[in-house]
């Protein structure tokens, strides 16, 4: 059963992808566009409905309109008002068709938007559907630092005054780049990748205890900042206690949970003295490197084993 927590506007595609107008009504941009499916209605022109989801966006090309210019005029008419009597939410011609008057008339009985692009339409399918998957993303707000270190999306967690924007900034003044600060958007766009970002409000600003605001983009410039970036790992920011005891291997990989996705994690002690943007950015290189198959724990413990084996046959 699809999801409909959330919507996208239909102007904010009109506009993202340059469509025009071939017949619209008063304020149908604020029409809603709830899921993420797309539908070349093929089956419902030649009177299939079976299995129809009447809230998808309907796209035609080059296969549709071949078929609908085997009709007559009569014919063409009443096949497409089987389709736009379902109340779809708007029907996108694609490779700058020419609209047949048919078409027209039915979608201002119906009160229904057309629209045209001059893509073909496979790219355009991918690109639309690539669009919604981000605008109607499962998502939430977690309390947190994003920063992009060494192209690794690193997601800073812990509580408040640990630490993690004084670390931020560190790290953007070594080069890397900053996301999002306090507030971070995280959206869930395929089974396997997380985005986040910085609210519309507080994009590109940082809060230093003992500064105040500071705007990382004016004072560090363009290349400091990222709008968006994958969540790659996670990195948990604690005091130092004296009595836990921290994983000094590495041997065993953690993983957090967010939005139903497992993303690898490491926790981090944090006590004076220690340089947690030169700690952070060599966890970020050893997650790379464990993504491309290499783990310095495993090749440790793997020399520490054949050692202890070739020491038991020489005795």
């Amino acid at each position: 059963m699809e999801d409909y927590t959330f919507s996208v506007e239909l102007g904010k595609i009109v506009n993202e992808f340059k469509l025009e107008p071939v017949y619209v009504f008063e304020k149908y941009e604020k029409t809603k566009i709830v899921t993420n499916e797309v539908n070349r209605p093929g089956l419902q022109i030649a009177g299939f409905f079976d299995y129809f989801y009447n809230n998808r966006i309907q796209v035609m090309g080059r296969v549709e309109f071949s078929y609908l210019e085997k009709m007559t005029s009569e014919e063409r008419k009443a096949s497409l008002e089987k389709l736009f009597a379902k109340k779809i939410p708007c029907v996108i011609v694609t490779r700058d068709m020419k609209v047949p008057e048919e078409m027209i008339e039915v979608a201002q009985k119906y009160n229904t938007p057309v629209l045209k692009s001059k893509v073909t339409t496979s790219r355009f399918v991918s690109a639309l559907i690539a669009f919604l998957n981000v605008e109607l993303a499962p998502r939430q707000t977690m309390h947190g630092v994003l920063v992009e270190v060494y192209g690794e999306g690193i997601l800073l967690l812990g509580d408040s005054g640990v630490g993690k924007s004084e670390a931020a900034i560190e790290l953007v003044k070594r080069g890397h780049r900053l996301v999002a600060d306090d507030a971070v958007e995280i959206k869930r766009v395929s089974d396997i990748s997380l985005l986040g970002s910085a609210p519309d409000v507080i994009r590109h600003f940082i809060e230093l205890r003992g500064i105040g605001i500071v705007d990382v983009k004016t004072i560090f410039g363009i290349g400091a900042v990222k709008n968006v970036e994958k969540i790659d790992f996670i990195i948990n920011l604690e005091l130092w206690q004296d009595k836990k005891q921290y994983d000094r291997l590495g041997l065993t990989t953690e993983y957090t949970e967010i939005l139903g996705i497992n993303i690898p994690s490491i926790t981090i002690p944090v006590k004076p003295g220690r340089n947690l943007a030169v700690v952070i950015e060599v966890a970020a290189m050893n997650n790379r490197q464990k993504k491309m198959g290499y783990n310095a724990a495993e090749e440790l413990n793997n020399r520490v084993m054949s050692g202890m084996a070739k020491h038991d046959d020489e005795e």
